[in-house]
């Protein structure tokens, strides 16, 4: 159908609802929301910031390409996804999740735990390292799946509970690693898994980092008020423990305060998220310089991304530039959060209208962490950005970088 060009995001949104028959319950119940919600989109009340949420609604008005809701010139395609994107890892990780053995088969030789729980601490440093962590871990989680859950089922008292907390722990990275990949269902399935195992457990820092995890599938779905509950929860369950407790209690505790601030930031929160960034500040000056959390990187270094992130996500570029400019991108304890860095850093220049800056900071980041931003929603947002508004003479290389990144050029 025509819409005009004057009308902004609600209004199309409505428009096309209204001319497929639909009530603006059934709109938002079809994207997990209510109507109250959909009514102050619709109005312009209320933003529409969630790449995520934007696909589901394009999804439910049954359009192809999300330009159509956005009214931006479709010089590039925005297709909407039927499910997610394609990753070769993923029959694998959901043959190995979803296909439960519901026998106990008991192997030859008694699963070594502290093994395991080697080859999981290994598997996560491989996801901080490589710059192709999806395919990497991939290959590798389906058999510490199956390991992890055999575990569980033909060991007792002491061992199943460290059983329990490995997979707990592969659970989660299989949760990280299948992000914006997965089907909603698997997705769901090994989030709530991970927190189950560590709840089996009764081992407070795993069922905080499971809380983690779990917030993270919720504001993914546009769920952030939940997502928020879960990690004030989990950090209300560990926080009274904290004092005498190992320095990774209190790495999880942090990286749940860096969670709440940018599910705030991306709510529009500004006072909440740097409440909630400063206590994950605190957490970080309190623990040694050097110190990162095998799985979350918690440290200081990552809190300094985070208050990037929170600046970027709250549009206030200006200071998210100026906080990126005080990091030094080397001392990321991450492959993927360093290509992230790059990531906000390019978003605040779109902010500000410079597409060459942005431009030259997103061939950094796909050049450090090329899986990150082919698999990462902002920064494929990001690039279809830049291929649409960089100056003339940029053309061809912002063409090339949509090319490797996967984005779609309308022909």
């Amino acid at each position: 159908m025509d819409i005009p060009n004057d009308l902004h995001t609600g209004e199309r949104i409505r428009l096309l609802r209204e001319s497929r028959g639909m009530s603006r319950q059934m709109l938002a119940g079809l994207c997990g929301r209510g109507p109250d919600w959909l009514k102050k989109i619709e109005s312009g009340e209320r933003d529409l910031r969630s790449h995520a949420l934007l696909l589901r609604l394009a999804a439910a008005l049954q359009l192809t390409d999300v330009s159509v809701i956005t009214g931006r010139a479709p010089e590039v395609a925005q297709p909407v996804p039927q499910g997610r994107l394609n990753h070769p890892g993923m029959p694998a990780i959901w043959d190995a999740v979803m296909n439960r053995r519901l026998t106990i088969a008991f192997p030859t030789t008694p699963i070594d735990v502290t093994a395991l729980q080697g080859r999981i601490d290994q598997t996560w440093r491989l996801w901080h390292t490589s710059g192709h962590n999806r395919t990497e871990v991939a290959a590798l989680l389906p058999d510490l799946i199956r390991q992890a859950e055999t575990a569980t089922r033909t060991l007792d008292g002491a061992a199943r509970r460290a059983a329990l907390a490995a997979a707990s722990d592969v659970y989660r990275l299989t949760g990280q690693a299948t992000a914006y990949v997965a089907p909603a269902e698997l997705a769901w399935v090994v989030a709530d898994r991970a927190l189950a195992a560590a709840q089996a457990a009764d081992n407070p820092a795993a069922i905080a980092a499971a809380a983690w995890n779990m917030g993270n599938i919720l504001r993914e779905t546009s769920y952030p008020e939940e997502a928020l509950r879960v990690v004030t929860d989990a950090a209300d369950l560990i926080r009274p423990q904290l004092e005498d407790a190992p320095d990774d209690w209190r790495g999880i505790y942090g990286a749940l305060q860096l969670h709440a601030a940018v599910t705030a930031a991306r709510d529009g929160r500004d006072g909440d998220a740097w409440r909630y960034w400063d206590a994950g500040d605190q957490v970080a000056k309190s623990l040694p310089a050097s110190y990162v959390h095998p799985s979350t990187v918690f440290g200081r270094a990552n809190v300094d991304f985070h208050a990037v992130s929170v600046a970027t996500d709250l549009r206030t570029s200006r200071k998210a530039l100026s906080l990126a400019d005080d990091i030094d991108p080397d001392s990321m304890p991450s492959v993927e959060r360093r290509a992230r860095l790059w990531v906000e850093v390019a978003r605040g220049h779109l902010q500000r209208g410079d597409q060459t800056a942005a431009l030259h900071v997103m061939q950094l980041a796909h050049q450090i962490g090329a899986e990150t931003v082919a698999y990462t929603p902002s920064a494929r947002t990001a690039v279809a950005e830049l291929w649409r508004h960089v100056p003339r003479a940029l053309r061809s290389e912002a063409a090339k970088l949509a090319e490797q990144v996967g984005v779609t050029a309308a022909g």
